[in-house]
């Protein structure tokens, strides 16, 4: 072969991975311009209340960003289950709900959900204080892997979707870890924009968090209970289902922590 063509055909592939980023916006672009099937609404006016309440135009952005999620994310059944339209978009579109007013395309190292019909079993080893480690059984209705699986429960999933308004939703919880798992192990530490932005985060999260301990601990009721007590990448998923379905209660409690939450996700539910 040529030197000549062996150059051109060099610079051709250079240029068509380079051009990889801005191909892949054009296809979301495309993907997010498409008609928004009838049957999917229907699914979420059945299964999803809480979308009826966002207002008009984030309504049409988390339809956007469900065509692009739906293109790009693998949905697997386990344990028998058959996957349909009615478990992919009940899925989505709690998921995006944590990617409003952002381009298209989150989640980026999400490439499989799979979901299970009821609770799944998983191993777990324990370490007690006195240093004896043993395996243990547990029932879980949803996991978040970083290796880029998100697991969960579909009577769960339909519980926690059909009840938008008492602080508990299994796929806000483990999205919510997707997010903070993009720059890392999860550790209450979500990607934020600025040092300033960090370290305020720091601050007002961790305050809160031994504020809460502090109060469980003395025996008073709080908002997040005590499973967001156990450690930081917790409290900001259970912070999460709280804000996006509790927001007023959330507020009046700790102003500061809905704040920074209001600043991360980039809405206000108080508003809809």
């Amino acid at each position: 072969m040529p030197l000549l063509v062996v150059f051109g055909l060099t610079a051709l592939f250079i240029l068509w991975v380079l051009s990889g980023p801005w191909r892949h916006r054009r296809r979301r672009l495309r993907l997010a311009s498409q008609p928004f099937p009838s049957a999917w609404r229907r699914i979420l006016r059945r299964r999803v209340p809480l979308v009826a309440r966002l207002p008009a135009d984030l309504q049409l952005q988390l339809k956007r960003h469900m065509q692009v999620f739906l293109a790009e994310k693998a949905f697997i059944g386990c344990r028998g289950l058959k996957m349909t339209d009615d478990i992919r978009v009940t899925i989505a579109a709690q998921a995006c709900l944590l990617l409003l007013n952002r381009p298209p395309g989150g989640y980026p190292g999400l490439r499989q959900i799979l979901v299970y019909p009821g609770a799944f079993m998983v191993d777990r080893v324990h370490a007690e204080p006195s240093g004896i480690v043993r395996e243990e059984r547990q029932a879980l209705s949803g996991e978040s892997w970083s290796q880029g699986q998100v697991i969960l429960s579909w009577q769960d999933t339909l519980e926690g979707a059909a009840r938008p308004d008492d602080g508990r939703n299994v796929v806000i919880h483990e999205f919510a870890h997707q997010l903070d798992q993009e720059n890392g192990p999860a550790n209450g530490a979500p990607h934020l924009r600025t040092l300033d932005d960090r370290n305020r985060w720091a601050a007002v999260f961790n305050d809160e968090f031994y504020r809460l301990q502090a109060r469980l601990q003395q025996g008073e009721p709080a908002l997040l209970g005590s499973y967001a007590a156990t450690q930081p990448a917790e409290f900001f998923a259970v912070a999460s289902e709280v804000f996006f379905e509790q927001p007023a209660q959330l507020a009046a409690e700790s102003p500061a922590l809905y704040q920074e939450l209001q600043r991360f996700y980039r809405v206000d539910p108080l508003a809809w």
